[in-house]
């Protein structure tokens, strides 16, 4: 089923309450506030009004963390929706819960709507696949991480807007320019482990755990503390200590300091487009993420981040028939374009981002393919095609917390990174025990 812009601007046309009542409702739970949740709101709108046999209705749940929790429980008390958004760190442990999903292709399949996998770009994809190639989520909202640029601050201290900033040694160039002007927040970053260590890694071609970063499977070892992710963040660390790299939180708390003018850089992921096209009153660039010169085979491709939209168990055919009308209509490509483009979030698909280019969105804004080239320029590698380890969550958080310590100047690089393995590798190992 195709979806054409007659169909994008039926937003205000819902059904009326009448027919309404005799629809199939379908549950989507989700992440989203702000102008993200906005578009969702939008999306569903436009879904309902375009059909009269199923309405969609979204739901806020919290952030990430708690959606996926908030799903969890749900499904132990039997009041599971059938969609739940998962971001990509609780990958893993959705597939671990067997009895809890209705894999994609399964629903696909039964619905008989056409549904073409391989239309998906393959490092999204692949994310998000079991190991006979079948989709096990539909990806949603997928990005990855840029460097943003406030090419006001760069002109005010006197640097020119357009100077290269693709490598860390650049970057630590500018930093030194900026501070030396007396600007008070030179570079910060949001998600610290997915940029600093996890792509760190990836864009370099270097493991972060061991068995391909555990899509090889269970038995898997963290192996994020070694010379080059040690030379990062002891990098980062030095710079934290002479005021040029300012830490403002484990998540997105560096999006506001951004928007607002107050930082120079800002490494944060490609969907910050929409909040900062909003919000900023500067004039603003997208970079590529920076690497380190000198390691063989960089840049290689960063990795995702966002999420996939999980099927529930538990449910009607009727309802996974609108549920999987629903899947389809999001992953369109003119629903999947428009999503692209006042987002940031890469077109999920191949047809929505070449429908991108000819309607000349990337020429009327320059780097908004940046991040799309970032992630497909290469074929991944067994190290740079994501990331798949159990209780995935919990060992970001003991990556933030180690990372803090080196921020504070409390822990060196390789003492905070060696007992973050450590601490870790103990998580993997009961997450190994529960799945056997």
């Amino acid at each position: 089923m195709r979806y054409t812009a007659s169909v994008l601007a039926l937003a205000s046309g819902l059904v009326s309450a009448g027919a309404a009542s005799a629809q199939t409702e379908i549950e989507f739970w989700h992440a989203f506030t702000g102008p993200l949740g906005e578009r969702v709101a939008e999306q569903v709108q436009t879904f309902n009004a375009s059909q009269d046999e199923y309405v969609v209705r979204a739901s806020h749940k919290g952030n990430y963390s708690e959606t996926l929790n908030a799903g969890i429980a749900a499904f132990r008390a039997g009041e599971q929706p059938e969609i739940l958004m998962v971001f990509e760190v609780g990958t893993a442990t959705m597939m671990g819960a067997s009895g809890a999903i209705k894999p994609v292709h399964e629903l696909m399949e039964e619905a008989g709507d056409g549904f073409d996998p391989d239309g998906f770009i393959g490092s999204v994809k692949g994310y998000y696949t079991n190991t006979d190639g079948q989709m096990l989520s539909l990806p949603f909202n997928s990005s990855t991480p840029v460097l943003w640029v406030n090419r006001d601050a760069l002109t005010a201290a006197g640097i020119d807007p357009d100077i290269d900033l693709a490598t860390w040694e650049q970057v630590g160039a500018v930093l030194d320019d900026l501070r030396a002007g007396g600007h008070s927040c030179p570079l910060t970053t949001a998600w610290q482990s997915w940029i600093q260590l996890e792509n760190l890694s990836a864009y370099h071609n270097i493991p972060f755990a061991t068995q391909e970063n555990g899509f090889a499977g269970l038995d898997t070892e963290l192996a994020f503390n070694g010379p080059l992710q040690v030379r990062h963040v002891e990098t980062l660390g030095q710079w934290a200590r002479d005021g040029k790299f300012i830490y403002t939180g484990r998540r997105n708390e560096g999006g506001a300091n951004f928007r607002s003018g107050e930082c120079a850089l800002f490494t944060e992921s490609s969907a910050g487009y929409a909040g900062i096209k909003a919000e900023a009153q500067f004039d603003f660039a997208v970079r590529p993420l920076p690497y380190w010169e000198g390691v063989e085979g960089a840049p290689q491709n960063t990795i995702i981040g966002g999420a996939s939209l999980w099927v529930m168990a538990g449910h009607s055919p009727e309802e996974y028939k609108g549920t999987a009308a629903f899947l389809n209509f999001l992953s369109s490509p003119e629903i999947q374009a428009k999503w692209h483009q006042d987002t940031g979030y890469l077109p999920i698909t191949k047809a929505a981002g070449e429908l991108t280019r000819e309607q000349g969105f990337y020429a009327a804004n320059p780097g908004t393919d940046v991040a799309v080239i970032q992630m497909t320029a290469r074929e991944p590698t067994p190290n740079s095609k994501g990331i798949r380890l159990g209780s995935f969550d919990q060992i970001r958080t003991i990556i933030d917390e180690e990372l803090e310590g080196v921020w504070a100047g409390d822990k060196t690089a390789q003492a905070a990174l060696d007992s973050a393995v450590e601490r870790g590798n103990q998580l993997l190992r009961r997450f190994e025990q529960s799945a056997r």
